[in-house]
C-alpha cells in the first residue's frame, strides 16, 4: 500500500539528519510535522474502513454458515422423506455454501492481518509525531541560537575587517607619524641649540686665551 510506504518513510525519517540538511529548519521540522498529522489521520480512517471491512466479511461469513446449516436441515429433511432429488439438490446448495464459508475463513484472516498492519503502523506515527513535536521547540531554539552567534560573529567580522577599521588603522598610522615627525623636530631643535651654545663657549675660550696671551706680552 502506497499509505504504509509513505507511513514507513516518516516513521524511519531521523528528524536530525532532515533538519541538518535542510536549508531552513524551522520550516522543515513543521513541515514534518504538518506530514506526520495528515498520514496519520489518512491511517486512522484507513484503520477504520479495515475494521469495517473485517466485520462486514465476519457477517457474510455468518450468514453464510447459517445457509449451509439450513440446507443441510432441508437435504436431511429430504431424506426422511425418501426425496433423493430434493436431498441431493439441497446437499449441492450446502456444499456451495461451505466452500463461501472456507472462502470467507481466508478472507477475513488476510483482513484481520492488514488491519493489525495498519494498526502498527497508526501506533509507530503516533509515537513518531509526539517525539518530533517534543523535539520541535527544543531544535527551533537550538536553530535560533546558532543563527544568532553566526550573525553575532559576521558582525565582528565585518567590524574587524569592513571600511570602519581601515580608516581607524590609517589614522592611527597617520598620528603615529606625526608624532614620530614631531619628535624628530624636537631633537633637531635641541642639537641645533647645543651647538650653538658650545659655539659661544669655543669663542669665550678663545677671547680668554686672546687675554692672557696680551697680558703676558704686555700688550
Amino acid at each position: 500500500m502506497a499509505l504504509l510506504e509513505r507511513v514507513s518513510t516518516l516513521i524511519r525519517a531521523n528528524l536530525n539528519d532532515l533538519i541538518d540538511k535542510a536549508e531552513d529548519p524551522e520550516k522543515m521540522i513543521k513541515q514534518v510535522i504538518l506530514d506526520m498529522q495528515n498520514q496519520l489521520l489518512q491511517v486512522k480512517t484507513q484503520v477504520a474502513v479495515a475494521i469495517a471491512d473485517q466485520h462486514v466479511l465476519e457477517k457474510k461469513q455468518k450468514e453464510t454458515a447459517e445457509k449451509h446449516a439450513e440446507w443441510t436441515r432441508k437435504a436431511e429433511l429430504a431424506v426422511d422423506k425418501g426425496q433423493d432429488e430434493l436431498a441431493r439438490a439441497a446437499l449441492e446448495r450446502a456444499v456451495g455454501y461451505k466452500q463461501m464459508d472456507e472462502g470467507f475463513t481466508v478472507q477475513i484472516a488476510d483482513q484481520r492481518a492488514q488491519v493489525e498492519e495498519l494498526k502498527s503502523a497508526w501506533h509507530k506515527l503516533e509515537r513518531k509525531l509526539t517525539e518530533a513535536k517534543s523535539m520541535s521547540d527544543m531544535l527551533i531554539a537550538q536553530h535560533r541560537r546558532a543563527r544568532a552567534l553566526s550573525k553575532a560573529s559576521d558582525a565582528r567580522m565585518a567590524v574587524a575587517d569592513g571600511p570602519s577599521a581601515a580608516a581607524f588603522d590609517r589614522m592611527q598610522k597617520k598620528v603615529q607619524h606625526s608624532e614620530a615627525v614631531s619628535q624628530a623636530k624636537t631633537e633637531m631643535l635641541a642639537d641645533s641649540t647645543e651647538e650653538q651654545l658650545g659655539a659661544l663657549e669655543k669663542s669665550d675660550r678663545i677671547d680668554q686665551m686672546l687675554a692672557e696671551l696680551k697680558a703676558r706680552k704686555g700688550k
